[in-house]
């Protein structure tokens, strides 16, 4: 059985288990995807109100009879919930279906602000997302206060431009712990990482394996990145697969990776990409940098992401 040996530090003084576990998509899946991940080792575990599988991160965590303190829980607010007086409501909505008292590190999903409502994707009569009118700023200063409840340890943001970072650095009185954004060896975004390692930003990768997911219609001509020659080239040397060593480029990066799978060999294999790479590796890693992004909802959002990062369309 693998055995989780990366933790990784956060501006906050606490640590970050280096491979979590993603729980977006297939909802009906997720308690036993996570139940055979936290059997398996894992310790980290990141959802989102969006997903619709923090009830099911709940139950699979109180069944595994792991002390809720080993374990990471990441999740994140919900578009519609960017007003400021809907943001405290909007945890206790995620700690209660999570069923706990807190949480390690909760996000801003998205800068862009949908309608105020209940409903999580608010459309008009045509069929179109309502977006809203609140400054992700506002957002933020709301999500600060969370931080005197104890019902967060953490907060951060996902998804934010260099120049939507910059602007809230310059207003903000809590530093993100936390960026997670879409992250692997065709999408690398050196320059914009080097920038989160000068403000104490922890980066977490999502879709550390790039267009994996059968979502990215983009990436369907151009074949698989795990199957990317150099990466296959560079498994057969330390007898990894291609999705290990997309992790280990990563982790050795300093980011947190969050692999999903609802396949128990897959669960388990995902956690053996916690192990090092030589220099030489991690360089011939670095030429095969495409600049090519997988997912970008800016014209069903309403809002034009990543605007001054690489791979956009």
């Amino acid at each position: 059985m693998a055995t989780l040996h990366t933790k990784l530090p956060l501006n906050t003084g606490a640590e970050i288990p280096a491979v979590g576990f993603g729980t977006w998509q297939d909802a009906d899946a997720q308690e036993a995807a996570v139940a055979e991940a936290l059997k398996a080792g894992y310790r980290h575990i990141d959802t989102a109100r969006i997903y619709g599988t923090e009830p099911a991160v709940g139950k699979a965590i109180k069944k595994s009879g792991i002390p809720r303190s080993e374990i990471f829980i990441t999740t994140k607010l919900w578009n519609n919930s960017h007003h400021p007086s809907d943001v405290a409501p909007a945890l206790d909505a995620s700690l209660k279906d999570l069923d706990t008292d807190y949480l390690d590190l909760y996000l801003m999903h998205w800068p862009s602000p949908f309608a105020r409502s209940s409903t999580l994707m608010p459309k008009d009569s045509s069929g179109k997302i309502q977006t809203g009118d609140t400054d992700y700023l506002e957002t933020w200063h709301a999500m600060e206060a969370l931080l005197k409840t104890g019902k967060t340890k953490a907060i951060g943001i996902s998804n934010f431009s260099k120049a939507e970072l910059e602007r809230l650095l310059a207003n903000c009185n809590v530093v993100p712990a936390a960026h997670q954004l879409e992250l692997h060896p065709w999408l690398q975004q050196r320059d914009f990482i080097a920038f989160h390692k000068s403000k104490g930003i922890h980066i977490q990768q999502y879709s550390p394996f790039g267009n994996q997911n059968a979502i990215y219609s983009s990436g369907k001509d151009m074949g698989k990145l795990i199957d990317d020659p150099v990466i296959q080239e560079i498994g057969k040397k330390y007898n990894k697969n291609g999705a290990q060593v997309a992790l280990a480029w990563g982790i050795q990066n300093g980011h947190s990776v969050l692999p999903k799978s609802k396949t128990p060999e897959r669960i388990r294999s995902n956690l053996e990409g916690d192990f090092k790479l030589e220099k030489e590796d991690l360089e011939k890693l670095e030429g095969i940098d495409k600049g090519v992004r997988f997912n970008d909802p800016s014209e069903s959002f309403g809002w034009k992401f990543y605007a001054d990062l690489e791979g956009k369309k």
